[in-house]
């Protein structure tokens, strides 16, 4: 059993596979390059409030309890959840929103009063997102996707016909709804998985059962109550965090990671676990030789989404805001394809306002709001200063024009951060904010490999490898990383 296991970054997947491992015996230490852990989901505070850099949406709850009941604990050992009700707003137009209430009871009314007759058609379709969400959360995500095998049950191929993997998103959520408005509501999840819904396979509309059903749900404080929860829970089981240790190399030799240079100093290995960018770690961390993929294979992988964001402090309340709020006030398709197929900054782009302060009075000073806002860009564009304020200008012309008061003027505080600061902070590939797109072609075993193929003692973990993009894939990232380290070095 190795002494020494060394994980590379504090994000989610990173924490959850230190913790996994240092509770089945191993020594373990993890080096985070920041000066504060989460990765994405890392926290800023500065007059008088409280920032979520990256995270806002709190789905699929029961990952979260799977999670923390793995080593005897509960959410609601660490932080209140609350469920959003409603769990956001779409805003079609200065004078017309929508609502999203929280209960299917409720949601098929709202569906009625839009499609009338889609009630029953919502339950057939929630029904089958159900099936989808219990075979794909429960089954395929855990799976480390390292060998053909692992899918070859009988039981696994009948699910697979049953998942719709070969039949577009759009084409299928039309099967049951026609009224636009509903259509974009629909669709709406799948924006941010890396393809137009006409190129996302069907099987993601388990991503609107987690919405609809499992619900829409906010840690009290904010989400960075869930990075505490578990920098708690892995410092109790004895996981070392240092932070600011810039990794510089893996040193490899014999087919080994023997030992890991920081800027700090040098620290002898017997397994390591990258929980940082993993190109970087291919391009920048290891010699050529020990890459499992070259530069031509990185520049192919179609990427979701990057983003550019605003941090606002206003110094007064901001109405007709809910705690999140989806601008559906332009051409959802035009935005999609200059993001996946004609990658450039957007026309008119949609966006999205979270003001976490409508919910919680913790995150802003009295009587003040603390608004998120974030626009869904291609990766890899040009990122300068002039375009940010362009594009807030443009956000803000919409966003003032919607609640019906001016709110630039009431600005006490303001940041930016979109492609060359997620290079920065995080060595993100092309500026990436959410990982690889979710498209067939870069599924389980089509995805970059949790093991290098070249150095039998080095692991990845997080977005860029199984099973995929978002918190409760890269925790669920952590824990088959964990687990496959055991197997092979218990």
């Amino acid at each position: 059993m190795p002494q020494r296991i060394f994980v590379i970054g504090a994000g989610f997947a990173g924490l959850a596979a230190a913790t996994s491992l240092a509770d089945k015996g191993y020594d373990v230490t993890i080096l985070e390059k920041n000066s504060t852990p989460g990765g994405r989901a890392r926290v800023f505070q500065t007059h008088g409030f409280t920032f979520d850099m990256g995270p806002s949406w709190y789905w699929m709850p029961d990952v979260f309890e799977t999670y923390f009941a793995r080593f005897g604990k509960k959410p609601s050992d660490y932080y209140k959840l609350v469920r959003l009700d409603p769990s956001y707003s779409v805003v079609f137009g200065p004078d017309e929103a929508v609502d999203l209430p929280a209960g299917l009871e409720n949601l098929e009314t709202l569906f009625e009063q839009l499609e009338p007759g889609s009630a029953p058609r919502l339950r057939a379709f929630l029904k089958q997102a159900s099936y989808k969400y219990d075979v794909g959360m429960n089954n395929f995500v855990w799976k480390p996707s390292r060998s053909i095998g692992e899918f070859l049950s009988l039981k696994l191929l009948y699910d697979v016909t049953r998942l719709d993997v070969f039949q577009s998103f759009a084409s299928h959520v039309r099967k049951f709804f026609k009224n636009p408005r509903l259509l974009e509501i629909v669709e709406f999840p799948v924006l941010f998985l890396g393809a137009t819904p006409g190129n996302t396979p069907a099987m993601y509309s388990l991503m609107n059962y987690a919405e609809m059903v499992l619900g829409t749900w906010y840690p009290m404080g904010g989400m960075h109550e869930i990075v505490k929860a578990m920098v708690s829970l892995a410092e109790e089981k004895g996981v070392k965090l240092l932070l600011n240790q810039t990794v510089q190399k893996i040193d490899i030799a014999k087919g080994r990671a023997q030992s890991i240079t920081t800027d700090q100093g040098i620290f002898e290995t017997d397994v390591v676990i990258a929980g940082a960018d993993y190109n970087h770690v291919e391009t920048n961390l290891v010699d050529a030789v020990y890459r499992n993929y070259d530069d031509n294979y990185w520049q192919k992988r179609v990427m979701a989404p990057s983003s550019l964001l605003f941090y606002l402090g206003v110094n007064k309340r901001v109405p007709r805001l809910q705690h999140h709020n989806l601008f559906f006030d332009e051409d959802f398709s035009l935005h999609a394809q200059e993001i996946y197929e004609t990658p450039r900054w957007p026309t008119r782009p949609l966006f999205y306002v979270s003001a976490p302060s409508k919910t919680d009075p913790s995150v802003a000073p009295e009587g003040c709001e603390n608004l998120f806002l974030l626009i869904p860009v291609a990766p890899d564009l040009t990122d300068d200063d002039a375009t940010r304020e362009r594009y807030f200008d443009i956000v803000m012309t919409r966003l003032e024009a919607y609640v019906g008061e001016e709110i630039r003027s009431s600005l006490i505080y303001k940041r930016s951060y979109a492609h060359r600061d997620f290079k920065s902070d995080y060595n993100a590939f092309r500026g990436n904010a959410y990982g690889l797109a979710n498209t067939l072609k870069q599924t389980a075993l089509l995805k970059p490999s949790l093991k290098n193929k070249k150095v039998n003692n080095l692991f990845y973990t997080g977005q860029l490898t199984v099973p995929g993009p978002g918190v409760p894939p890269s925790l669920i990232s952590g824990l088959v990383v964990a687990d496959e380290v055991a197997k092979e070095f218990f």
